[in-house]
């Protein structure tokens, strides 16, 4: 189980970085669940990214009134 976890926990990281390992994703015991951590890492990206957009919008709006 901490071989999962840990693989999980790298694959978000790298997917928040990223850049993949294509051997830990080929892992036979631990790729699924680097995978799934790296697609969780990248998909925080995107929400991430999509925040600041919605920042950068409203500051180009001016004050709401």
């Amino acid at each position: 189980m901490d071989d999962q976890i840990l693989a999980y926990s790298t694959g978000r990281a790298d997917g928040i970085a990223g850049r993949r390992d294509h051997l830990r994703a080929g892992h036979p015991g631990t790729g699924a669940d680097y995978r799934m951590g790296f697609l969780d890492g990248r998909i925080e990206v995107f929400h991430m990214l999509t925040a600041v957009r919605r920042m950068v919008d409203d500051a180009d709006e001016g004050p709401h009134r």
